[in-house]
């Protein structure tokens, strides 16, 4: 079984990753910054790190970087779906993967593939009875349905938390422009 520490400041994104970890037989320890992370790397000993690129007092970058200096294991950076991404920084300090969230299944299974064996056993035993093969995680993203409604209503907030700006912004322009009788910008 591989141990993931997912550092991430966001509740419904540390729900979805542990979720889809753990169902793949991980175990997962989950921390809500990367000052905590830091404190957790002796005592949790993970096998990769998972951690978003912009929390509060210590960002995934750093985390990463002093990860790199004191141990290096793996470390993938997650940032929401439109947050940028300073690929000179992700280079600097030499991350081993870069991740966007909502975390779909497939994906995330793939980007943690190459760096952790999978963890959950087949109920079949071999011909000799002997140890069971832990089954390989194919780099080949694979279709998974999501029908749990907590994990559906985690993935539909953070993606309205990424695009509420734009459409506050949008809608003031056109609250702005009917109140002081102007047609809103691109409006004939």
């Amino acid at each position: 079984m591989s141990r993931i520490l997912l550092a991430d400041d966001s509740p419904h994104a540390q729900r979805m990753g542990e979720r889809i970890l753990r169902d793949e037989g991980h175990e997962v320890i989950t921390v809500s910054d990367g000052k905590v992370a830091m404190l957790r790397l002796q005592d949790a000993a993970p096998d990769l790190i998972i951690a978003d690129i912009s929390m509060p007092e210590v960002t995934g970058y750093e985390l990463c970087e002093y990860v790199k200096r004191h141990g290096g294991m793996p470390v993938i950076l997650t940032a929401g779906a439109v947050e940028p991404i300073d690929e000179q920084e992700v280079d600097r300090v030499r991350a081993d993967g870069i991740l966007k969230k909502p975390f779909e299944a497939s994906l995330l299974l793939a980007s943690i593939g190459r760096f952790v064996s999978g963890a959950r056993r087949s109920s079949r035993k071999n011909d000799s009875d002997g140890p069971v093969a832990l089954p390989r995680i194919s780099a080949q993203p694979r279709s998974v349905t999501v029908l749990d409604p907590e994990q559906i209503r985690a993935a539909v907030t953070v993606a309205l938390d990424a695009a509420m700006p734009a459409l506050i912004d949008q809608i003031s322009e056109r609250v702005i422009a009917a109140l002081s009788g102007k047609r809103p910008d691109g409006v004939k």
